[in-house]
């Protein structure tokens, strides 16, 4: 059987968008409150949702 190679830009992007919107969202709640806040819900919201999505389907 031949294995197919997958290059690692196609492996590590999905979860690399995920950290990188969780990070986003941490360094955003940090920062202040009004647009920082909902700004930090969207970045910390996002990867949690991607980890629950899962279950539902």
């Amino acid at each position: 059987m031949k294995r197919q190679s997958s290059s690692l830009w196609a492996v590590f992007a999905q979860p690399g968008l995920i950290a990188l919107l969780g990070a986003l969202g941490l360094f955003a709640a940090l920062l202040g409150d009004g647009g920082w806040d909902a700004l930090a819900w969207v970045g910390l919201g996002m990867p949690a949702w991607y980890g629950v999505r899962g279950f539902f389907r």
